[in-house]
């Protein structure tokens, strides 16, 4: 496998996350025992580009800067029927396939096991509230809407969305990432992800994926 290799790495992952705590030469590292569930307010760094030469997806950095998840789409086209979600060692953590059923798109993320984990559609309104659209995520496979633990709402209010569970409380909140230093913004290609404690993040990142697949950005 070719990693992608930029003009300068080292200096564009450096200005991405300041504070960078491995080498981006580095092999591949072991890792042991990981917890995805957050014990505290925890923030990440979505880099919306691939490691991988030729391949369009994602890095995505924790708040030390170690990176923990990528996203690799080796379809040719923008937005391909199926994307996957890997861990730091390439372990597939969620496959997400572009489904449609009729006029209604989505998409669905599957875990290792072949599992439907959750499903992403829009919400469709002939009268709404507010300027602001949203994105609806069922977990599994046929769960009722009216469990609030079963489905989660994405809130997408210009260059700032969240996630809601469904009581209304908001789990995470997704924005452009700014330099410690100016405060300027890094460009649209980076992200901050802000996850409330007690939250699987993986799922939570699993969800944003399917999110920015149905704005064709990965």
């Amino acid at each position: 496998m070719q990693i992608y290799n930029p003009i300068s790495p080292v200096k564009t992952m450096v200005k991405i996350y300041p504070h960078l705590a491995f080498p981006v030469d580095s092999g591949v590292v072991e890792v042991k025992n990981i917890m995805y569930l957050t014990k505290e307010q925890e923030s990440f760094t979505i880099w919306m580009k691939s490691l991988v030469f030729h391949s369009k997806g994602c890095t995505v950095f924790d708040s030390k800067g170690n990176l923990i998840y990528r996203v690799d789409n080796y379809n040719s086209k923008t937005c391909g029927n199926e994307v996957y979600f890997m861990d730091l060692c390439g372990k597939v953590l969620f496959t997400l396939r572009h489904k449609k059923l009729g006029l209604f798109k989505s998409w669905e993320g599957y875990n290792s096991t072949g599992t439907t984990r959750f499903r992403l559609r829009k919400n469709f309104k002939i009268l709404p509230r507010d300027s602001s659209s949203s994105y609806k995520v069922v977990m599994g496979s046929r769960i009722a809407d009216g469990d609030q633990q079963s489905w989660y709402k994405i809130v997408n209010r210009g260059s700032v969305f969240a996630i809601e569970d469904g009581s209304g409380r908001v789990i995470a909140e997704v924005k452009n990432k700014q330099s410690d230093i100016s405060g300027m913004d890094l460009g649209k290609d980076v992200l901050t992800m802000m996850v409330e404690p007690q939250v699987d993040h993986s799922l939570i990142m699993g969800i944003v994926i399917a999110y920015s697949l149905t704005k064709c950005k990965l």
